[in-house]
């Protein structure tokens, strides 16, 4: 595996990236990192991502250096982790109103609805980590066949819920927010609940699988 590239992020934070693409392997060896790097001295806050890691530290008690040298060498000791996981179905109805973008990604695709939501729900997929909003989950395994680029203008409101495509991606939308994923239906579920403990119904590690409940041209 190709050696990280480790860079400052202002004063007080530095990154590790590893270098792509982005692959469970790669991802579980993100993980065992994240769990070296909250014991080091001085950090205050770890931030896994995809291919990536980012630690945040107090400036006036540790030197980058240092940190920086701790983080390589937890780099090159890692072993590859496997997350406590839960099983997840997400119940979606797709197509029409709640999946705009379906027959587009079909034809971008060249294949029919139906295959388009065959293929998407028989996969199994990792939820490699959370961010862009609270329970956004980022899941890998997405088949390459429906893999699209995200739309050239972005919408302004994207409903809660809403199942898209963005790149080699899936993900679901936890709260109503702009963005530019091609959206292939949505689902009911909470995916975020401040009153639920854990608040986010998905947890890095998690599989899942989306079953269809209607599928609409």
């Amino acid at each position: 595996m190709t050696r990280p590239r480790i860079h400052s992020l202002g004063d007080s934070a530095l990154v590790l990236d590893a270098a792509p693409p982005a692959t469970l392997d790669c991802q579980r060896r993100i993980w065992a990192l994240t769990e070296h790097a909250r014991l080091m001295p001085h950090v205050v806050e770890v931030v896994p991502g995809m291919n990536n890691l980012t630690i945040v530290f107090d400036p006036l008690e540790a030197e980058y250096e240092t940190l920086a040298a701790q983080l390589e060498s937890g780099w090159d000791a890692a072993e590859a982790v496997d997350m406590d996981s839960a099983e997840i179905e997400i119940p979606v109805r797709y197509g029409g109103a709640d999946g705009p973008d379906l027959a587009a990604l079909a034809k971008h695709a060249g294949l029919s609805v139906d295959e388009v939501v065959k293929r998407h729900t028989q996969a199994e997929y990792i939820v490699f980590f959370l961010g862009f909003q609270p329970g956004f989950a980022y899941l890998g395994g997405l088949d390459a066949a429906l893999a699209m680029p995200r739309r050239a203008e972005p919408r302004l409101e994207v409903p809660a819920g809403s199942v898209g495509i963005g790149g080699a991606q899936t993900g679901i939308y936890p709260a109503a927010s702009p963005g530019g994923w091609q959206l292939l239906g949505r689902t009911e579920l909470k995916l975020f609940d401040p009153a639920r403990n854990p608040p986010t119904l998905m947890q890095p590690g998690d599989r899942v699988r989306f079953t269809a409940l209607e599928v609409r041209a």
